[in-house]
Order: C-alpha cells, then sequence, then structure tokens
C-alpha cells in the first residue's frame, strides 16, 4: 500500500496541529514516549520532527511532507513546495511574530542603535539578514533557550517569538521592531510533489485543513421563519454566499440554514428573534470549504 510520509510538528505547536486535524476528520494519538503517532488513515504515517528541523527533511525526502513555521523554513534555507499557509498558532488563530526586545529601561530605540551591540535568538540566520539590509553590523549568538532572561545581563537585545506579547512585558522587555511574521505552512518535496497520488493526498490534507481553520470562527444558523417576516430576517442575516430557504410543509413558512461568524451569530440573534424567527439553533462546525 502506498503511504504518504507526514512530518507533524514536536512542540508547542503540537497540541493545536493535532486538535486542527480532529476538526479535519483524522484521528492523531500521541504515546508520551514515542515519536510515532497513530493516525486513522492507512495511506499516511506520522512522526513528530522539531519545527526548526522540518524543512530540511522534507527537503531531502526523508519525508514527503510537514507542518512547520515560515520562520524556519526561511531560516533553514530550505528548497521546498509551499502548498498552503495555515493561520493557527499555540494560541489563537494568529500570525506569530519574531520582535526584537530590550529591556524597558534600555537606550535603544531602533535596530539602528543595535551597531556592535549583542543579541541572542534562535533565529540567527533571519535576524543577520535583516540587519545586513539595513546595513547593521552586530554580534548575534545563538540562544538555546530561557531568551527572554538574558537581556540585559548577558546581551543588549533578543529576537524572540510572541503570540500575544505579554510573555515579554512579563520580564520587563520592550519590542522595538519586527523581524517577521509567520504562520504554520503545509510544505512538501519538489519530488514528492510530481507524484501524482502523493500531490492529491497532499492536496486533500490542504483542503480539509484549511477548512478546519476557516471553521473554527464560524458557526451554523438554522431556523424557521413565518411568511410575513422572511424579507425583515434576511435583512438583519448576513452569509458566506447567500442563505439556504427552503419552503416548510402546509405552507408554514421558510426554513433558513447559513454559515456566518460566530461573533456576528451572538450579536444578530437577538435581532433574529425580534425580526420573527423561531426555533433558532447555532452549531459548531469542523470544517468550510469554501
Amino acid at each position: 500500500m502506498k503511504k504518504l510520509h507526514l512530518g507533524l510538528p514536536k512542540g508547542s505547536l503540537q497540541e493545536a496541529t493535532i486538535d486542527m486535524m480532529k476538526k479535519a476528520g483524522y484521528t492523531v494519538r500521541v504515546s508520551s514516549r514515542s515519536y510515532y503517532p497513530t493516525i486513522d488513515d492507512d495511506e499516511i504515517s506520522v512522526r513528530l520532527i522539531r519545527p526548526q528541523d522540518m524543512s530540511r527533511y522534507v527537503e531531502k525526502g526523508i519525508i514527503d511532507a510537514g507542518l512547520t513555521g515560515a520562520d524556519w523554513v526561511k531560516e533553514a534555507g530550505s528548497d521546498v513546495r509551499v502548498v498552503v499557509s495555515l493561520v493557527y498558532a499555540k494560541q489563537q488563530l494568529t500570525k506569530v511574530r519574531w520582535v526584537l526586545a530590550v529591556p524597558e529601561d534600555s537606550a535603544i530605540r531602533s535596530v539602528t542603535d543595535l551597531r556592535g551591540k549583542r543579541i541572542a535568538t534562535e533565529l540567527v540566520n533571519v535576524t543577520r539578514q535583516y540587519l545586513a539590509e539595513r546595513g547593521v553590523a552586530a554580534d548575534i549568538e545563538f540562544s538555546h533557550g530561557a531568551t527572554e532572561a538574558k537581556a540585559p545581563d548577558l546581551v543588549d537585545a533578543i529576537v524572540e517569538l510572541t503570540e500575544t506579547g505579554s510573555s515579554l512585558k512579563a520580564n520587563k522587555l520592550r519590542i522595538v521592531e519586527t523581524i517577521m511574521e509567520s504562520s504554520t505552512l503545509l510544505i512538501a518535496n519538489h519530488h514528492a510533489w510530481l507524484d501524482d497520488w502523493r500531490r492529491t493526498k497532499i492536496e486533500n490534507l490542504a483542503m480539509l485543513f484549511e477548512g478546519a481553520i476557516i471553521a473554527r470562527e464560524k458557526v451554523g444558523l438554522k431556523m424557521n421563519v413565518p411568511n410575513g417576516a422572511l424579507d425583515e430576517v434576511l435583512k438583519r442575516l448576513p452569509a458566506l454566499r447567500k442563505p439556504t430557504i427552503s419552503t416548510l410543509s402546509e405552507g408554514a413558512g421558510y426554513a433558513i440554514e447559513t454559515v456566518l461568524d460566530e461573533t456576528v451569530a451572538r450579536k444578530i440573534t437577538p435581532e433574529l428573534k425580534r425580526a420573527g424567527a423561531e426555533g433558532i439553533i447555532e452549531y459548531p462546525l469542523n470544517k468550510v470549504i469554501l
């Protein structure tokens, strides 16, 4: 049997990725002692790989495809096929940022103030390129962890990953500039992409993953509407396209069903009720395929 060899990110993205895959229709089970999770698809084999290493293994063809950050693909300089960008992170459905940060009382106010300074980061190559493009020469050292604790005693500044900025604030650090934004990428090996079976399998994953992410901020809404209230209800009802309208039996009115943002649903549900809608039901979605 043919198999697609898929890498999943080990670490901070692991839980969010497995949850996303569950919404997409795949159940992945991870043992605390194993780097080889199980998946309920006989045509896929999965293994956990650090995001920092993922693109190198995909480029070499050791695995066919993988999920990792755009930051780590750029850091490694890997030649891979980017199939789709998936905007999800550890805590939120947002891009993450690599930021230049300094102690709150530092005199450093811009990237040009870093000349001759010492910077700690895990993203060495990207940081070096960013500074070089701005004509700034600085001492950039690799950080094995606990980067936020190194300024000001060990280094003058850090380049660190942040999603909300709360950890930086807690460590009394101030953001000076954003070095790059990053999202999760589904990447593929170029040779695997040329194989029709593997390409179709990867494209299917991309479609389902993207649908699962879109669905996380949307809900389904259905309701019954008496004959005389249809126009008023429709005026208040946004939709991805147009709502589905069906006629109820015995001319009792209409059944309406639609998909919309969850934040919109909570706002307009009372308005729909006042406009005449009855039996309003809101339900969660696993996937929305546009």
